[in-house]
């Protein structure tokens, strides 16, 4: 079914020494302009509050005052026609008009892309109403705190630019080169081929690019419209394949209930995880205490920030596209991928405690946290969710706290005491011995409910959910709040509760008509 969708096309650059200073340049604009028009936002914001608090005073009720008062929040629009106002032009030494004196914000307006400035107006409107729908409770995830100003050094260098459709101004030159109003023709550092295809038989229309900085390097993101088919329904060799239940993990990255064949390897159920982190560790504590020892402000401290900032980056880019590998495979080799409800900010929450109640074990817990957020679950469960509408699969969720590695495939039977150091399952019932996260893939895979595809249902809180964490902890009965964490129903079944791996277990080296080793994992 032919079908419009938006899909960003990255690709990196090899920009001259001119066009670096360029693009760094547009990066300081659009930073100046969000903080322009946030700072004009949070002004509007505080004369409401004034007046607020000033009817309170008067003896006016509080909810009444908020409903009387009315100062308007200004605009990306209104923002754009008072910037005009004022700014200065460093051509005339004043206003636009050169009738004003000097000391106008702005004067180099003329120097950068208009459509800079723009771009970070809308991002501040968005930042704003992302903050409001937050407090409202209109919003899915975990609450959006007050917008900040963006700071240089610690915020990302990135500047969006637009243009006319019907007047292409942003194009490819070639497979090589991007045109760019005001930055001229840009090196690709890889081929864009297939955008390039894509335009020349006008399947796809460019609407802007997104030029950003990550590590060492500068990217371009270019938005396009792109007419696709886009499958209703699973293909043939989906449906023989059915369904994969997928239980993710740390000591490997994902369990699986039927195999897949990585890239030059052969099918396995388990996917080790590569642990892109630790493989740098060494390298990354070694930079880093080589940038603790410069001093601030120095060249030395801006070099060692880059080499620190380049390994960060060279790990993020190695555990995306594991990622995405996996997850294409996923999508586009099964109808049905089922996987957890998984809370992973509450899975990765610190051990500390409080002063009155100090955690315990707070560094090996800070290290699980590590391992935890490098395998990136959240990340995993968001590109599955709109992979699986691109390759005719469905996503299907298993309930946050069905017990899926204390219960067994086969039966059902539930081992109440089963801890994370028992890494094999042992069914006491039905004699099943298998690999807990083999056990688990397959429970997810059996008791999974398919998920409604997104703009199927109303946005908020109470139909939708967010990958990356709890939108709401759950109060308890005795009102107190539930820790967010992965959990696992201590509820045995019906019997006498039997104990964790009981000594009557049979090999699971030893072939059995009922055992089931864990598969080997991935080479």
């Amino acid at each position: 079914m032919q079908q419009e969708v938006l899909r960003a096309f990255k690709f990196a650059l090899d920009p001259t020494s001119a066009q670096a200073e360029a693009f760094t340049r547009h990066a300081g604009t659009a930073r100046w302009a969000f903080n322009h028009a946030l700072g004009m936002k949070m002004a509007a914001h505080q004369q409401w509050r004034r007046e607020v608090q000033a009817l309170v005073d008067q003896g006016v009720p509080e909810a009444e005052a908020r409903t009387k008062v009315r100062v308007p929040v200004p605009s990306a629009v209104a923002v754009q026609k008072h910037l005009n106002l004022i700014k200065g032009d460093s051509r005339t030494g004043g206003l636009t008009d050169g009738v004003h004196g000097p000391g106008r914000p702005c004067p180099w307006w003329h120097e950068v892309s208009t459509y800079a400035f723009q771009a970070a107006f809308r991002d501040a409107d968005r930042a704003w109403a992302n903050w409001l729908a937050s407090v409202a409770g209109h919003r899915a995830g975990r609450k959006i705190g007050y917008p900040r100003f963006k700071k240089k050094g610690r915020s990302r260098d990135s500047f969006r630019i637009h243009h006319d459709v019907k007047k292409p101004t942003i194009r490819l030159d070639g497979y090589r080169r991007l045109l760019v109003p005001r930055l001229g023709s840009v090196r690709l550092h890889n081929s864009a081929k297939r955008l390039a295809r894509l335009v020349g038989r006008g399947h796809a229309v460019v609407q802007s690019v997104t030029i950003s900085r990550a590590g060492n390097r500068w990217y371009a993101s270019v938005l396009a419209c792109v007419t696709q088919d886009i499958p209703d329904r699973p293909s043939r060799r989906q449906n023989q394949a059915g369904t994969v239940g997928v239980d993710l993990g740390v000591k490997t990255l994902a369990a699986l209930s039927a195999p897949i064949a990585m890239p030059g390897r052969a099918p396995a159920l388990l996917v080790p995880n590569p642990r892109h982190l630790a493989a740098d560790a060494r390298r990354l504590a070694k930079a880093q205490r080589a940038l603790a020892r410069t001093a601030k402000g120095s060249n030395r401290r801006r070099n060692a920030a880059r080499r620190v900032s380049g390994i960060h980056h060279r790990i993020s880019e190695r555990r995306a596209t594991y990622l995405h590998t996996v997850t294409k495979l996923l999508a586009s080799g099964y109808a049905t991928v089922a996987a957890e409800d998984l809370n992973v900010s509450g899975m990765s929450a610190s051990a500390r405690g409080t002063v009155e109640a100090p955690g315990k074990r707070v560094r090996q817990k800070a290290g699980l946290n590590r391992s935890i957020l490098d395998a990136s679950p959240g990340e995993f469960r968001r590109q599955l969710t709109y992979k699986t509408s691109w390759y005719g699969s469905r996503l299907a969720v298993c309930e946050r706290f069905f017990p899926s590695s204390k219960t067994c495939s086969a039966c059902g039977w539930q081992n109440p005491r089963l801890t994370l150091a028992d890494r094999v399952f042992a069914c006491a019932q039905c004699e099943l011995v298998i690999d807990r996260d083999l056990n688990a893939a397959r429970n997810i895979a059996a008791h999974a409910v398919p998920v409604p595809q997104p703009g199927t249902v109303a946005s908020g809180t109470g139909e939708t959910k967010n990958a990356r964490g709890a939108a709401k902890r759950p109060a308890t009965p005795r009102g107190g709040r539930q820790a967010a964490s992965k959990r696992e129903d201590p509820a045995p079944a019906a019997g006498p509760p039997r104990e964790s791996n009981p000594p009557a277990i049979p090999n699971p080296r030893e072939p059995s008509p009922r055992a089931m080793p864990a598969e080997s994992p991935i080479p």
